[in-house]
């Protein structure tokens, strides 16, 4: 499993967000969005249709990047205040 870690600040507010890949068994790249150490959402983004792809790794790491960079920019725009 690969992914991130980053720290976001917003409005005062510090925000954990990781995303990884669940592995191939699960076949989906989660992201968590952590305040004080307690979850307040996820998003699953499931990649089974690229699964016979020839580049499949590369593809997975893209996706993570994409998904958990949209994930910041969410917290920044306000969209998690209300949690």
């Amino acid at each position: 499993m690969s992914g991130y870690n980053t720290e976001v600040k917003h409005k005062e507010k510090l925000f954990h967000v990781q995303t990884q890949d669940k592995g191939r068994g699960a076949n989906y790249i989660e992201s968590t969005i952590y305040r004080s150490g307690r979850v307040l959402t996820s998003k699953k983004n499931f990649y089974t249709s690229f699964l016979s792809s020839k580049n499949l790794g590369e593809k997975i790491q893209q996706i993570i990047k994409e998904q958990h960079n949209t994930v910041i920019i969410e917290i920044k725009k306000g969209k998690f205040d209300h949690l």
